[in-house]
């Protein structure tokens, strides 16, 4: 259940997107969802969260927003932290936003019928992977057991 995306075309997307919308973001600072569009909004990508049971309020710097169909302007990817069943309308909401050209389904979360839908419509779709872990992977940010604490000691 996982695909092998070539690392050019993973870079290429990371490379070209600018605004994501991370669909089912929590505000729990321990939740995945919360730590990678972090990470992502530290990344200089501007993060829109979207969850509609914290609709209002601020996250990295931005309101959350009850639903895609909420964004004012264009997105480059939608990014989904929801259960695999929850996909198909969300990627069917994503399909209408102006600009799109990335469905991002995170590690565990896997539709091929929403995918192929997405493909139909030219739009790029990775699916079961992290992009946080992908771009620490390919810009060199992961180190032993894939995390980077900035700590320098000569400790064994």
């Amino acid at each position: 259940m996982k695909e092998d995306y070539p690392d050019t075309y993973l870079r290429d997307i990371l490379t070209r997107t600018k605004r994501i919308a991370v669909v089912g973001v929590s505000l729990n600072e321990v939740r995945p969802s919360y730590y990678v569009a972090r990470y992502l909004s530290l990344k200089k990508y501007e993060v829109i969260p979207i969850n509609p049971g914290h609709a209002g309020k601020i996250a990295f710097g931005q309101t959350v927003l009850a639903s895609l169909s909420d964004i004012d302007g264009p997105v480059d990817m939608v990014d989904i932290f929801r259960r695999s069943d929850h996909v198909p309308p969300i990627v069917d909401e994503a399909l209408e936003l102006p600009g799109l050209q990335t469905i991002w389904m995170q590690i565990g979360v896997w539709h091929e019928e929403a995918a192929a839908k997405a493909r139909a419509q030219g739009i790029d779709v990775i699916m079961n992977r992290c992009p946080k872990i992908e771009y620490q992977r390919l810009y060199g940010e992961l180190r032993m057991a894939g995390f980077n604490t900035g700590v320098i000691s000569s400790r064994l």
